[in-house]
């Protein structure tokens, strides 16, 4: 027989993880997709700096936050479907 346990714990971390994500850190990675496509137009930032950070910072960084955004909206939707299994396994509401 598996063991099913659902602490007040387990209930409380998974409402922390839901609220930070659901609380605008999703939010916060398009606003820093918005400003990284300012500072990607040449007129309005130029030179070699701003070259280098359209050529390849800009678009490493985008990539890896495109999949840190879609990986926590993944978790965020496993979140809620392992924690009604667990809860209603354990007994919990």
């Amino acid at each position: 027989m598996s063991r099913v346990l659902s602490t007040e714990q387990a209930k409380t971390a998974i409402r922390q993880v839901q609220s930070i994500i659901n609380g605008g850190f999703t939010d916060q990675i398009s606003q820093l997709d918005a400003q990284g496509r300012i500072l990607s137009d040449s007129n309005v930032w130029d030179g070699p700096l701003a070259s280098t950070f359209r050529g390849s910072t800009w678009p490493e960084t985008k990539a890896a936050l495109d999949k840190a955004k879609t990986e926590l909206e993944q978790l965020r939707t496993q979140l809620d479907k392992i924690s009604q299994d667990i809860f209603t396994a354990g007994g919990g509401a």
